[in-house]
């Protein structure tokens, strides 16, 4: 079978006499759903705030020193490895629904664990469950948005999956600058315990329930979501296939799957994650005198530009968006190394101690003009990051339905 077959192209469902869906309570299921990107965010950004709060902590609260500090940002990306495998297995089992609902007890239990924490394992342990929690989240998130909305809407509502994550990142850094961090993870069970509760009220996803010849229940859920169903037609004979690793050796899987996985590693590689799990520690040895102002300012930068690629994304082009991003991540990281290479330095950075302790020595106003370097660049790096790639990969993935990017792709 090949992408142009009649039988792939045909829509799963679609309106009679191409009438558009006005229903409006597909934007408060979309809302709701979104709240698990929101989540997600909040706890990448968490980490921010959390430990320079937890390495000036007093006994008999857990103090994290750096190799701790290290770890605890660090441990939500193995959480959110496993949660990626999980999810592709409960999104085609559970049901979309049914996995976003499940996905919000490990994000507010993380965030429990982490509140009443005694020592750094209960601290690791949170975060190893909001982890978990991430990557499910990012997974069956986008699947059920898509599989809600009506064409008119689909590209909108799709890209608030990603400016959602954002939003919760931003979220993170302005609570973390007034609150410390038991308090933080308080108001990180927020977002998860509202998106439990809108969802319970929420339906399944048409296109799921039709898969599971439960046509009933499609069309009610149809008529909640765009107001009418009349028309609406099942999905064609063999949509939904197992995937089988004997697909791969058609071009119109591997190829994409190829360019998805690279584009992927890529953007992880870049370091971009390092700069969200520790933004405010990244600003505290840069010597910026108010290190979560800072961050905020980058958070608020990045919610920014996502909006705007998000915007002018189908104008321009994808291709043409990541290839200036990474241009202008590579000149931001640039800038920034060479800031810390003018300011930083000490007894234990290298063997250049005669040259760059005396500049160590001097006083943090020293460095205040180059402050804003470090501030700077690192805004550019935010501003140039693959804001487009999440988009090119779900355009991928349909190229062929079986590409199996929900099973080793998640944020």
């Amino acid at each position: 079978m090949t992408p142009e077959d009649p039988e792939e192209t045909q829509p799963l469902l679609g309106p009679p006499g191409g009438s558009a869906p006005r229903g409006r309570r597909v934007f408060l299921a979309a809302f709701a759903a979104a709240l698990g990107p929101l989540s997600f965010g909040f706890a990448l950004g968490y980490s921010s705030p959390a430990i320079p709060s937890l390495q000036r902590a007093a006994p008999p609260a857990p103090r994290l020193d750096d190799a701790a500090a290290s770890w605890f940002g660090a441990v939500v990306t193995l959480g959110a490895a496993a949660g990626g495998v999980l999810g592709g297995w409960l999104v085609d089992r559970a049901g979309r629904k049914l996995s976003l609902l499940l996905c919000s007890v490990p994000f507010v239990a993380g965030f429990a664990v982490i509140t009443a924490a005694q020592d750094v394992w209960m601290l690791l342990g949170g975060r190893l469950l909001t982890g978990l929690a991430c990557g499910v989240a990012s997974l069956v998130a986008p699947v059920y948005i898509s599989e809600i909305a009506y064409p008119a809407v689909r590209g909108l509502l799709g890209s608030c999956v990603q400016l959602m994550v954002v939003v919760g990142i931003l979220l993170a850094y302005l609570a973390g600058w007034v609150l410390e961090w038991r308090w933080l993870a308080v108001l990180g069970c927020v977002p998860p315990s509202l998106m439990l509760l809108l969802m319970c009220f929420m339906p399944e996803t048409p296109r799921f329930l039709l898969t599971q010849h439960r046509r009933q229940e499609a069309m009610a859920a149809l008529r909640f979501l765009w107001g009418s169903e009349q028309g609406w037609e099942d999905p064609p004979i063999g949509a939904e296939q197992s995937f089988h690793l004997a697909l791969l050796r058609q071009p119109g899987i591997y190829k994409p799957f190829i360019i998805g996985v690279s584009l992927m590693a890529f953007q992880q590689l870049s370091g971009v994650n390092a700069v969200m799990f520790y933004a405010e520690t990244i600003f505290e040895e840069a010597k910026f005198k108010d290190s979560s102002l800072a961050s905020v300012v980058v958070g608020v930068i990045q919610v920014l530009f996502t909006a705007v690629a998000a915007l002018i994304m189908d104008r321009a082009g994808r291709r043409l968006l990541l290839v200036l991003s990474g241009v202008v991540m590579v000149f931001s990281t640039s800038a920034f190394g060479a800031y810390f290479k003018l300011t930083q330095g000490g007894p234990g950075n290298s063997s250049h101690v005669a040259i760059s302790a005396p500049v160590s020595a001097q006083p943090v106003d020293a460095s205040v003009g180059l402050a804003w370097l470090a501030v700077g660049s690192m805004c550019l790096f935010i501003a140039g990051g693959p804001q487009a790639l999440w988009s090119l990969l779900a355009c991928l993935r349909f190229l062929h339905l079986q590409c199996p990017f929900h099973f080793v792709l998640c944020p």
